[in-house]
């Protein structure tokens, strides 16, 4: 890349490779109960953004329609989803979770954040955790359109 400085370059690399190993490590200790990445992708973003269509979590997710439904009708057919008619337009259906997925989806959000934490105190001295917690300003600042 011309013009980039160098540690720019360097700095992306190591913000991917440290990203990739977080994901790694949450999925470790996420309880996946046989779930594909895309299904529980799906019931993590219905747990974060609550219901949407099928057609806007497909748009959310990069995937087909024909793919979404076919993530769905196996999230439908294990419990963790329900499918209501859309108040505002009666041939579509508004896609939330049941309780088992709120449950799923909060026991994981709860698994990842008490390993992150525990990961953090043990690992890092306090020093270490202020540079990080600076370090994710200058992140969010730099992922801002």
């Amino acid at each position: 890349m011309s013009g980039v400085e160098g540690s720019a370059v360097r700095a992306a690399r190591d913000v991917q490779v440290a990203f990739s190993r977080l994901r790694r490590r949450w999925r470790d200790v996420s309880d996946i109960r046989g779930l594909t990445p895309s299904q529980a992708s799906v019931l993590t973003v219905l747990g974060k953004d609550g219901p949407a269509s099928a057609s806007a979590l497909a748009a959310k997710e990069g995937v087909r329609p024909q793919s979404m439904a076919a993530t769905l009708a196996v999230l439908d057919t294990q419990g963790l989803i329900r499918r209501d008619p859309d108040p505002d337009d009666g041939r579509r259906q508004v896609v939330s979770l049941t309780g088992a997925g709120r449950a799923w989806h909060e026991g994981n959000r709860v698994a990842r954040e008490e390993w992150l934490v525990q990961a953090l105190h043990e690992r890092l001295t306090e020093d270490e955790r202020r540079t990080v917690i600076a370090a994710m300003a200058l992140l969010e600042r730099a992922a801002r359109p």
